[in-house]
């Protein structure tokens, strides 16, 4: 660790001219960023603006190209979270990262449990115990409690614990309120309060640009992989930083507009799931593409795979091509002509370690077989030729393990299974999520040919930039509720602003 000559003396953290590279992906082309003892400052930008990669770098899971960090005027060489760790920097992600099976106390010392003649002290470690759950709001009773019964805003408040009993100087909260209910994020954010009243420093990622009046004093707005902002939160709106967020840009990219064709092949009406969404209703004709977009947590993601019965709903219908799915299941779903795309390929989607034609053929084994007996090799054979073919996956042929594709190589696959045989309704969860530009315009186009061959699209995406390009309505989601429609023409500004609640809700389709 080596001071700076040039450090800012009310500076708690300080980032300069920081880059990341991944192969072809620039990441991050330059980030500042200034973090002042005592203050909250939020972290804000679209999706891929660099915000997720910034993070990792000052909590040392990457290390930086280029630049500098600094804690407290002293140069900081991160080469993995554990050094970070020791420097003062501490993340709290939106899933706690706690042993659920273990007591609260046992959370907070785990590995640095305090010991006297080779015995963990107990008294000692129930005392130092209380001393944290009081400074974070919780009561001490709770010390002998287990992990896995307490709320998730309580497992949150536990994991701040835990970072002030490594003795924190720099706290990094990564999406904290994307799962907590408008009760738990006002109770979250007095703890946060009450830790900067007492000089703490903390730099919180947030979609949600309305809680940023809320809880920071300052912003920086990340873009293209640069930070292009920093203001006092106080001179600022919710429009100001959605602009700021979005640049000038404008949408495009559609060479051509689809006009619905005939009645609604997928139909919502009224459906609720409790702690989900609450009465929802929306039609998708054939041929057209709709896209729900919500910030994290808005429970756009759940609207769409009420189709597959996932969650499941207490009230309304749906419908698929006039008929009613008494009990939306994925197999029934399935039967009716609904493909689905979901959201985190890896764990919900693909077999890594089997071959591509595997992953193509699994979901079509009744049409590979003769008879229902044996599957036959030559088809799937073929089926997965033709995806390698027809999805310009780049991979020495269909037999090639999906776990030695890159990230757009192997949605391109899971795609292609979801359209092996053309769907009449097409759910697709996030669909470029962690692929290059190039394998991004490639789905696109795939997309779109589906919609053109007459599917029913519903897509979820919290890339605004995605909705306006495939698009034909937008509906804006928020707290579980449809609360605006919008034509893709409608700036980027707008539609963020309306997701993040600074619009009335309206309707905009004609």
């Amino acid at each position: 660790m080596v001071a700076s000559s040039s450090h800012d003396a009310d500076a708690r953290l300080e980032l300069r001219g920081v880059s990341k590279r991944f192969r072809a992906t620039q990441a991050i082309r330059r980030a500042d960023l200034r973090v002042r003892r005592g203050t909250v400052h939020a972290l804000v930008g679209a999706n891929g603006a660099g915000k997720s990669t910034l993070v990792k770098i000052i909590s040392g899971a990457h290390k930086p190209d280029t630049g500098e960090l600094l804690i407290d005027g002293e140069s900081q060489l991160l080469g993995s979270t554990s050094a970070a760790m020791l420097a003062g920097i501490e993340t709290v992600y939106q899933e706690p990262h706690l042993f659920e099976e273990l007591t609260v106390a046992e959370n907070l010392f785990l590995g640095r449990e305090i010991v006297r003649n080779r015995h963990i002290d107990w008294r000692a470690t129930t005392t130092a115990v209380g001393q944290l759950l009081s400074r974070i709001g919780l009561s001490e009773k709770l010390s002998h409690v287990t992990v896995g019964d307490l709320s998730i805003a309580e497992q949150q408040q536990v994991s701040i614990a835990k970072a002030l009993g490594r003795n924190a100087r720099l706290l990094l909260l990564d999406e904290p309120s994307a799962i907590l209910t408008d009760r738990e994020v006002e109770t979250f954010f007095r703890v946060v309060r009450q830790l900067v009243r007492e000089g703490e420093s903390v730099v919180y990622v947030t979609h949600r640009l309305d809680e940023l009046s809320r809880i920071a004093d300052e912003v920086t707005v990340m873009r293209d992989g640069e930070t292009v902002a920093t203001r006092h939160m106080a001179d600022l709106t919710v429009r100001e930083v959605a602009h700021l967020m979005v640049g000038e840009t404008v949408p495009g990219g559609r060479v051509e507009r689809r006009t619905a064709q005939g009645p609604p092949r997928l139909s919502m009406r009224s459906i609720s799931s409790p702690g989900c969404f609450t009465d929802v209703s929306l039609d998708v004709a054939g041929q057209e593409v709709v896209a729900l977009y919500g910030l994290i947590g808005s429970g756009a993601t759940e609207i769409a795979t009420a189709v597959y019965g996932l969650p499941a709903t207490s009230a309304g219908d749906v419908v698929i091509d006039d008929v009613p799915l008494t009990k939306p299941s994925p197999r029934m779903s399935r039967r009716r002509g609904v493909a689905l795309l979901p959201a985190d390929r890896n764990r919900q989607g693909l077999f890594s370690f089997q071959s591509i034609e595997f992953n193509i053929s699994i979901a079509h084994l009744n049409a590979l077989s003769r008879w229902r007996v044996g599957v036959n090799r030559r088809r799937e054979q073929r089926l997965g030729r033709e995806a390698v073919n027809g999805f310009s996956v780049k991979a020495r042929s269909a037999d090639e393990h999906v776990r030695t594709l890159s990230g757009g190589n192997a949605q391109k696959v899971l795609l292609a299974r979801q359209l092996a045989q053309n769907p009449g309704v097409l759910v697709l969860i996030e669909p470029t999520q962690g692929v290059d530009i190039k394998a991004k315009e490639e789905i696109h186009r795939f997309i779109e040919h589906a919609a053109l061959e007459g599917a029913a699209v519903l897509l979820v995406t919290t890339d605004v930039g995605e909705a306006q390009r495939l698009a034909d309505r937008i509906l804006i989601v928020r707290a579980g509720t449809i609360t605006a429609e919008f034509m893709p023409g409608t700036s980027q500004v707008d539609i963020l602003a309306a997701a993040s609640g600074d619009a009335p809700a309206r309707r905009e389709a004609s």
